[in-house]
């Protein structure tokens, strides 16, 4: 299986958050550097990530990104479920018409399962937890967050 570009920011920015301490906040630019990925990308990830509750957004001059509680303890396949808005993984439907075997075809259902099938192996992933101390310190140490 394989997570589109959107998701795999969105998966980036709550890693990058994890790894902070609690009270850090981030800004959206700060975030598009940290985690290699395009500005406009990542604030439309944030407010993806906000609507679903996984961050908070703090307005004004001191304001920020930063995880929220529910995003700590979100895992990998909830987020990338949550964020799949596939509603099939085959093309059995075309601008020529559908596919002269789809009445027959197993392809949908058995895609379908192998979906849910990636997401369950990812359900006991918490993507806080997936950094590892020494990728994101890097990053905290720039911004003097650590020593």
């Amino acid at each position: 299986m394989r997570i589109n570009v959107f998701s795999d920011v969105c998966l980036r920015v709550l890693m990058l958050l994890g790894e902070a301490p609690e009270s850090v906040t981030f800004t959206s630019r700060v975030i598009a550097g940290d985690v290699g990925t395009p500005y406009n990308h990542v604030s439309k990830a944030i407010m993806r990530l906000r609507e679903l509750g996984l961050v908070e957004v703090i307005r004004g001059r001191s304001g920020g990104v930063r995880i929220s509680d529910l995003g700590r303890s979100a895992t990998v396949g909830a987020l990338l479920r949550q964020l799949d808005t596939r509603t099939d993984l085959a093309a059995c439907d075309s601008p020529n018409g559908p596919c002269p075997l789809i009445n027959g075809c197993g392809l949908r259902g058995a895609l379908r399962r192998a979906r849910e099938s990636f997401y369950r192996e990812l359900d006991g992933i918490i993507i806080a937890a997936l950094p590892h101390g020494k990728s994101a310190t890097p990053v905290l140490v720039e911004l003097g967050l650590v020593r």
